[in-house]
């Protein structure tokens, strides 16, 4: 049996980290299994779904590295990979049902369902449909139906029995069907239901594996009866939990940024972000914390995945994004970082700037976490006029030492035989053991003349990369601002 697994997010918000997630979760499988991975669209919300939210999904699937063999804008042997493409298939599995006794025409108006819904639960009963259009002969409903009377149509849910399944991920989960409504497959205006579309593609599509959200799980035994009722083969499922926030609440936007993009906005890595999910709910089995992508496809077991729910923590997942950070290649990291410096910027970075961010670049990847942070780090180095910081500025220019320390620096630097980092290091402490100056405090002042904040890549490092002449311009900028010490 080839394993063949999906994916069917639909197009009615942004792509959320959970279902981004769960995505992982079917791309591993397929590969660990040799098998397919498929894109899908549950798009029957027509008034929701936009074309906007299904190029985030698609373009964040990209983004993480999540390719498909089958679906949205590939293709395959299936037709169209969208539902609301594959209308007249779900109408002629409706009608099936009707011919056969396993569904029936519902003429109760929303009014109604209403109306007993509410009577029900003040008697303390069950506020399901209470299944009466069941009773109408089939002669008798399809000839209301013919007559144009609005109606939709119910699966009729075996009674005095239940649904047992194995999940992968649970182990036995039965459901007795006093708990499974009639539920609706096709809805008056003639769309179906989640229920209906989302079995009947799984049965076409001749998918194997389910694995989803356990919000799902209340759904699984509809699914189970529609494509019984289809006469498919058992499909396995698998249901997730549910990612938490640091609070242990239920994910959502009362915790930050739930949407996948929002955190490549603001510079997590791609792998970093596979790494961090592929840990939330699963363990590779060696209490690691940085599994490589190939690693996560040799082990990825469906088994080891925990019932549990997961923490969606922002500070790990950015620092895992810094050690990530830390590993790349020189050249590599210059180039994942160069738009977001040239956008800082307003401009093409040319020769001369290319390499005074080459040999910046390892002094700030070393400590930045997020890409976002290397911009602010290295702007000094492309800039005429410094924007200084004006916390910074207050706290470590109104220092009585601060003129005396940069007039000293001006005087010691303009002579240096050799414009390196050493020399600069060995010129500017020996400055200040004759001033009696700690290290904080007497670089402090150049530190921010030179960059615009106290906070800033390595001092030394940074006077050699942009430069003696630039470095004595600002440096003299910054004295006649302060004045004589």
């Amino acid at each position: 049996m080839t394993v063949r697994v999906r994916i069917a997010p639909s197009p009615t918000g942004l792509l959320h980290v959970g279902v981004a997630r769960t995505a992982l979760y079917n791309w591993l499988f397929a590969r660990h299994h040799g098998g397919v991975f498929i894109v899908r669209a549950d798009d029957t919300d027509a008034g929701r779904s936009t074309r906007e939210y299904q190029d985030d999904i698609l373009g964040g699937l990209r983004w993480l590295g999540l390719d498909w063999d089958e679906g949205i804008e590939k293709g395959g042997p299936h037709g169209s990979y969208r539902q609301s493409g594959r209308m007249e298939r779900y109408h002629e599995v409706v009608e099936a049902f009707l011919h056969h006794g396993q569904a029936y025409p519902c003429f109760c108006t929303a009014a109604e369902l209403e109306q007993r819904r509410a009577e029900a639960m003040a008697e303390g009963r069950a506020p399901g449909y209470d299944g009466r259009c069941r009773a109408i002969p089939p002669a008798e409903a399809a000839r209301r139906r013919e007559a144009g009377e609005a109606a939709s149509i119910r699966f009729a849910v075996p009674r005095a029995g239940r649904t047992v399944f194995i999940d992968a991920v649970r182990g036995e989960v039965a459901i007795d069907h006093g708990n499974v409504d009639d539920f609706v497959v096709l809805r008056s205006d003639g769309w179906p239901t989640y229920q209906l579309a989302s079995s009947v593609d799984d049965v076409d599509f001749g998918i194997t594996h389910v694995i989803r959200g356990e919000d799902l799980l209340p759904s699984t035994p509809k699914h189970i009866l529609v494509s019984g009722a289809m006469g498919a083969a058992p499909i396995t499922y698998a249901h997730l939990s549910l990612l938490l926030g640091p609070d242990g609440r239920k994910l959502s936007k009362r915790h930050g940024d739930t949407a996948l993009r929002s955190y490549r906005a603001q510079g997590i890595l791609p792998e970093a972000m596979v790494n961090y999910l592929a840990l939330l709910g699963w363990s590779p089995g060696e209490d690691e914390t940085i599994v490589p992508l190939a690693d996560m496809v040799d082990r990825f077991d469906l088994g080891t995945v925990s019932r549990n729910p997961a923490i969606f923590d922002p500070a790990k997942l950015e620092w895992m994004n810094g050690v990530y950070m830390r590993s790349l290649e020189a050249g590599d990291f210059v180039e994942r970082c160069l738009p977001l410096v040239e956008a800082d910027l307003g401009r093409p970075l040319g020769d001369a700037d290319l390499g005074r961010l080459a040999a910046m670049a390892p002094l700030v990847q070393e400590r930045a976490r997020l890409l976002t942070e290397v911009a602010a780090q290295v702007r000094f180095l492309f800039v005429d006029d410094v924007e200084y910081d004006p916390g910074s500025w207050e706290r470590v220019m109104s220092d009585a030492d601060a003129p005396r320390v940069v007039g000293s620096a001006i005087d010691r630097l303009s002579v240096v035989a050799e414009w390196t980092t050493g020399s600069i290091e060995e010129t500017l402490r020996e400055m200040l053991e004759e001033m009696g100056l700690s290290a904080r405090r007497g670089l402090q002042p150049l530190r921010v003349a030179i960059t615009g904040s106290g906070v800033s890549p390595p001092l030394f490092e940074s006077l050699e990369v942009l430069g003696r002449a630039v470095t004595l311009a600002r440096l003299a900028a910054v004295a006649a601002r302060l004045g004589p010490g």
